[in-house]
């Protein structure tokens, strides 16, 4: 499980591609603090580290990932957000974020306001739905307030911190993200479908 706060950069340095999936091997300080076997979410999506090298780990990524994700338009040199799974002794400073992302979605705008950027988010109905005013969603494995639902699309305004900290300060127009909704929103359906 994780908060959606992104704890560093990553960088990606090979990626080995076959039918069967992919391997990425990713170098980031968080590797310092990976074992073989840990979880790590990388731009949102949980991975098991495969094997830690120094200040660089590996993961195998599953044809159903790379179909749900952005992980399969990833290219070695990318920067990549990551997240070390949360300690039953952590504050839960995001929400609860499982890194099963749902889907993807596109950048259709970026607004700057003040010191903080507003991104509106082109994204399907079927994640659109869980989505509200003030709810929260993960993108790129970022815990981020929506501030806006709109049909087919939803805004997300980020602070300073967030712009540099993470990938999605340098997010354009058509830039590809991974999303997951809030999961108590799937629930909420489940139970009173």
């Amino acid at each position: 499980m994780f908060t959606g706060l992104i704890s560093s950069l990553g960088c990606v340095t090979r990626i080995d591609r076959s039918a069967d999936g992919a391997r990425f091997e990713i170098a980031a300080d968080a590797a310092a603090e990976l074992a073989s076997g840990d979880s790590i979410a990388v731009n949102g999506v949980c991975l098991t580290t495969t094997e830690v090298d120094g200040g660089a780990f590996s993961a195998e990524v599953m044809n159903e990932t790379l179909d749900r994700s952005t992980l399969h338009g990833v290219e070695p040199g990318d920067e990549v957000n990551l997240e070390l799974p949360l300690r039953p002794v952590d504050r839960l400073g995001g929400h609860v974020v499982q890194g099963h992302v749902d889907g993807t979605g596109t950048v259709s705008a970026v607004q700057e306001d003040g010191f903080a950027r507003r991104l509106v988010i082109a994204a399907p109905a079927e994640i659109v739905r869980y989505l509200v005013v003030k709810g929260s969603v993960a993108v790129d494995g970022v815990s981020l307030t929506v501030v806006a639902v709109g049909e087919g699309s939803f805004a997300v305004s980020l602070i300073p911190e967030t712009l540099e900290r993470t990938t999605l300060g340098r997010a354009t127009i058509g830039h590809t993200v991974n999303l997951e909704v809030d999961i108590l929103a799937k629930y909420v359906e489940r139970l009173s479908a």
